[in-house]
């Protein structure tokens, strides 16, 4: 798939409006305000609503999905329509999954299937090879240890992948994340756009700034209350928004790379935001030189502070 298709036209608004409470926190689940809490089957009905939320852990991340659907499909609908994507999410895991030694990835990695023996193997590791070429090289699948692995940007595909099946039964208004990676569609169970936390130490655009803002901040700034973007269409992929370290390696040097506290990416694909999000996180602010500016994606980076150091 070329980088610059989109699969929807993301519609967003940051705000610094606190006084209604999120639909859902980047790097931490649906929020506690959405009707009932994380669990499978949970469903609550309203005047002309229903909605519902399951969580599913599966050997490549854990995800949560939140539906608001029109009441006249019931409780049965809606478990339908979460069970079509659960069964994709765990189809994903079972075939693609590099903790799974029958997996066609861990085949492809022994070298006992060719890349194009599946269709679907196919498409994954052509959208690797797109984004190592489209990041210089910054995301690349191929530099880990033991071969081949898509792990950069799996979790984001399979976030794709189950929001599809939720469109395929009708659904115009849902939410899919993982971590700190989510797509949205439609309207929140409120009836507004989803309302999405981001937590420092991502930074709001602001005009003096331009299109890639650097905020020097630290995930450790608890006291700092988290922005909001208000979502009606489009994906968020992020990395280090939850405070970890060392988890993504500079594919260049193979040393962990340690120049961001975090990167947030906005976009119409999550796949793709994924893949940027952990590029540039490897990449630092040099990453800048390459992340596009033309279609549809947006960066937002955070700079690591050293222990002791004033923002």
């Amino acid at each position: 798939m070329p980088i610059s298709e989109r699969s929807r036209t993301d519609r967003h608004r940051w705000t610094q409006d606190r006084t209604a409470p999120p639909d859902l926190r980047l790097g931490g689940g649906p929020s506690p305000g959405l009707p009932g809490r994380p669990g499978p089957g949970l469903a609550t009905t309203r005047a002309d609503r229903v909605v519902a939320r399951h969580t599913v852990r599966t050997s490549i991340a854990e995800y949560s999905l939140v539906v608001n659907g029109p009441a006249e499909w019931g409780r049965r609908g809606l478990g339908e329509a979460i069970r079509d994507a659960v069964a994709e999410l765990r189809a994903i895991d079972l075939t693609y999954s590099p903790a799974r030694p029958e997996s066609l990835v861990s085949r492809l990695r022994r070298g006992e299937i060719a890349a194009d023996a599946y269709p679907p193997l196919a498409d994954l590791v052509q959208r690797c090879a797109a984004m190592r070429a489209a990041t210089d090289g910054w995301f690349d699948a191929w530099a880990v240890p033991g071969g081949f692995d898509p792990g950069g940007l799996l979790k984001g595909w399979a976030v794709e992948r189950a929001a599809a099946r939720l469109r395929a039964a009708g659904s115009a208004d849902y939410a899919v994340l993982s971590g700190g990676d989510l797509v949205v569609q439609g309207r929140a169970p409120h009836g507004g756009p989803w309302r999405i936390a981001v937590h420092q130490p991502t930074a709001v655009p602001r005009p003096n700034e331009g299109r890639y803002p650097i905020n020097r901040s630290h995930p450790a700034d608890a006291q700092r209350a988290p922005l909001t973007l208000e979502l009606t269409s489009g994906a968020i992929g992020s990395s280090g928004v939850a405070g970890r370290v060392d988890h993504v390696v500079d594919p260049h040097t193979g040393e962990p790379a340690r120049q961001l506290a975090a990167t947030t990416v906005l976009g119409p694909d999550l796949s793709v935001a994924d893949a940027y999000a952990t590029a540039l996180y490897a990449a630092g602010p040099a990453g800048l030189d390459w992340f596009p500016t033309s279609n549809g994606y947006r960066a937002l980076m955070a700079l690591r502070r050293p222990a002791g150091a004033s923002v």
